[in-house]
Formats: structure tokens, sequence, C-alpha cells
């Protein structure tokens, strides 16, 4: 058995543990939706687009404490007020923790998506998993809030987990994006220590390949068709 089905042998496990009885099991459940569209989805593209260790291993950490958070609610998760109380915090953390994580542990594996499909190279190889990473950070707030519109008020507020903060979402999408470029950081570092055509592959990156676009594209796609 290889490393990848290990690691979901293992998030399984978890994850049946941490399904029974949930603290507030409507929360759970709006939590859970996206799990259970992006498991399957993982295990199609193992047979499709295999990712390597280190990616499936950002992955399993990160729906490890998505799986935490379901079960307690992100606003009360015991480590969370284990911090709380340990730095006379004003809330639990908690939440905050996973959405750092989002980013800190998927933008690894998105930059190698990008990476492999899109042949994304220097400058970009770094940038682009940053962007997309606040892009899926942003879409998520969206999906809570229309969750918490829909679904009954005491499920929607423990999904939210927002403890009365009114910038709660943006804090959080803050921190994904801190968590995606400290990501990049270190994949630019290593990257920087190890590949032999580092600064020339930074620098192919941003030259203008191809011209100006726009109108003068269009010009040229109409005398083409002519």
């Amino acid at each position: 058995m290889d490393y990848a089905k290990k690691l979901l042998i293992i998030y399984g496990i978890i994850w049946a543990a941490l399904a029974i009885n949930p603290v507030y099991p409507g929360s759970w459940l709006l939590e859970n939706y996206l799990v259970f569209i992006f498991v399957p989805f993982i295990i199609w593209t193992y047979y499709k687009f295999r990712l390597s260790n280190i990616s499936y291993t950002c992955i399993f950490f990160f729906m490890v404490l998505h799986a935490v958070g379901a079960h307690y609610t992100y606003a009360e998760v015991p480590f969370g007020f284990w911090l709380q109380e340990m730095f006379s915090f004003s809330r639990n953390h908690f939440d905050r923790i996973v959405h750092f994580s989002f980013g800190l542990l998927i933008a690894y594996p998105i930059r190698e998506v990008f990476m492999r499909v899109a042949s994304s190279k220097g400058v970009w190889g770094y940038y682009l998993p940053v962007e997309l990473t606040l892009a899926f950070s942003a879409i998520y707030e969206i999906v809570e809030w229309g969750a918490a519109v829909v679904v009954d008020p005491h499920a929607g507020t423990a999904f939210l987990g927002s403890q009365g903060d009114i910038w709660d979402a943006q804090k959080d999408m803050l921190l994904a994006g801190i968590g995606a470029s400290m990501s990049m950081l270190i994949t630019f570092f290593v990257n920087k220590k190890y590949k032999k055509d580092f600064v020339s592959d930074l620098k192919e990156s941003i030259k203008d390949k191809g011209g100006p676009l726009g109108e003068v594209a269009i010009w040229k796609m109409r005398k083409q068709k002519k």
C-alpha cells in the first residue's frame, strides 16, 4: 500500500471518530458538505493526476484540522479555549489557526497543479498559488454567508463561528493569504538553494513572449479568418 492510500485510511478513521456525536449536528453537516465533494475528487484525481507525497501530506493535515473544527464547531474547540486562557485572548482562535493553515498547507498542492498543468514557472509559480488560495478563501466565506442565511439561525451561527467579530471574514482571508505567502517563501528559498537555473528561470518568466493583445490580437484573428 502506497503512502497516499495510508494517509486516506488514517484520515477516514479520524473523520469517522469525530463524526460521532458532534456538538452541533446541523453545523457538522454544513461543514462536511464540501468534504463529501472534495475527498472523492481527490481520490479520483489520484488515479488521473497523482500529486506528490508532500502535497498529499499537506492536504491530510488540513483535512484533519477541519474534521476537528467540524466536530466541536470552530468556536468551541477545546484547544482554542486552552490558548485563550493561556494567552488571555478575547476569543477562541482555533478558526484563525485553521484559516492560516489552509493557506500554509494548500498553497503548495495548488503550486504543483499550476506547474504541471499551466506550466507556471519562475515568479508565477510563487505568485499564482497565493492568489488562488485567497480566491478560494473568499469563495468559502461567501459559501459560509449563504449557508448561514438559508439554514436555521442556530446552525448558521455555529457554522460561521464569527464570535461577534464583524471583521471575521476579512481576518480569515488575511490569515489564509499570510499562510500561503509563507508556504511560497519556504518553497522559494528551497528552490533557491537547490535549483541550478533558479535565477534564469525567474528572469525568463517575466519576459514578454507575445506582444500586445486586446485590439491587436482581434485584428490579427480577423485577418487570419479572411
